[in-house]
């Protein structure tokens, strides 16, 4: 889609700051957080819904290693996911990691540059 933000990310005319990425996915900080280290992963080709993926488990996947990879880097955070897709139309998990208690306000902030960096750094998959 022309139009899409995340296609937009995905051919690197929007930059962001990427935690996992291969051929096929692409797992990065979103800029306007629910909660410190909320990420988005989504397929590298456009599809609306998550759900219209035919490489589904490969997908999937890849969101659990990207949660397992934040408890363990994380210790005694709780990582929650979300799959709406109602604001971008682009397939994409949410992975929200808090405390157990995960009371969002749904106000989300806005990722400054230097803090993504620093998070990206600590969060990114080897």
């Amino acid at each position: 889609m022309r139009d899409c933000i995340f296609c937009k990310i995905v051919k690197g005319e929007i930059p962001c700051h990427k935690i996992y990425e291969d051929k096929n996915f692409l797992a990065f900080l979103d800029i306007a957080p629910f909660v410190k280290g909320h990420t988005l992963v989504i397929p590298k080709k456009h599809y609306r819904w998550v759900w219209d993926i035919p490489n589904l488990e490969a997908y999937l996947s890849v969101t659990g290693r990207v949660i397992n990879h934040y408890r363990k880097v994380l210790k005694d955070k709780f990582v929650a996911s979300i799959v709406w897709g109602m604001l971008i139309h682009h397939a994409h998990i949410q992975i929200l990691p808090c405390p157990r208690e995960l009371h969002l306000n749904w106000e989300r902030s806005k990722l400054e540059d230097r803090e993504g960096k620093g998070l990206a750094s600590k969060l990114r998959l080897p």
